[in-house]
Formats: C-alpha cells, sequence, structure tokens
C-alpha cells in the first residue's frame, strides 16, 4: 500500500474516532459548586450547562449580587471542567496518529 493511501485510511478512521468522541461528549458531565455548595450546576463536556440548583437559604438573604456571584463561579467552573474532560478525550480519539502536516 502506497505512504499516501496509508495515509488517506489513517487520516479516514481518525476522522471517525474524532466524530465518536464529539457525539460521546454529550454524555459526559462535569459540576461545579459554589458558596459551598449552595450553587450547583451541571455541564456537559459539549459546553451546554444542563442544570442549575440553587439552595433555597441562599434566595432569602435577598441578595442579588451575592447569588449573581455564586452562580457564575458554579457555571465558570463546571465548563472548565467539562472542556478538560472535552479535551482528554478528543486527544484519546488522535493518540495514535501520525499524519505529517496535520499534527
Amino acid at each position: 500500500m502506497s505512504n499516501y493511501a496509508k495515509m488517506l485510511k489513517q487520516a479516514a478512521r481518525m476522522q471517525q474516532q474524532i466524530a465518536d468522541a464529539q457525539s460521546n461528549l454529550v454524555k459526559i458531565t462535569a459540576d461545579g459548586s459554589s458558596g459551598g455548595g449552595a450553587v450547583k450546576v451541571t455541564a456537559r463536556g459539549d459546553g451546554v450547562i444542563t442544570t442549575i440548583k440553587i439552595d433555597p437559604q441562599v434566595l432569602t438573604a435577598g441578595d442579588a449580587s451575592m447569588l449573581e456571584d455564586l452562580v457564575l463561579s458554579a457555571a465558570n467552573q463546571a465548563l472548565d471542567k467539562a472542556r478538560e474532560i472535552a479535551n482528554t478525550e478528543m486527544g484519546k480519539a488522535t493518540q495514535g496518529f501520525n499524519i505529517p502536516g496535520l499534527m
């Protein structure tokens, strides 16, 4: 098999593995929390926030600014973790492939 044909076959296999990894990212979740667990956020590996849970006691405090900060902090934490997981999963999909000029 020529190097070119081998490279095309390898690229096609990598493309399929990347597509599989991307479709699996919606199944992976990461959690973030702030305020000692008063606000909890869950994000998927594809960067979509799926849930936000707020302890009702935070609402009685009446401090909207504090609640906004807690939600923002928890959301950013969950998204950071989700991105980290996504990068790891995508790295697994491309591991072992050596296509000159591509990587």
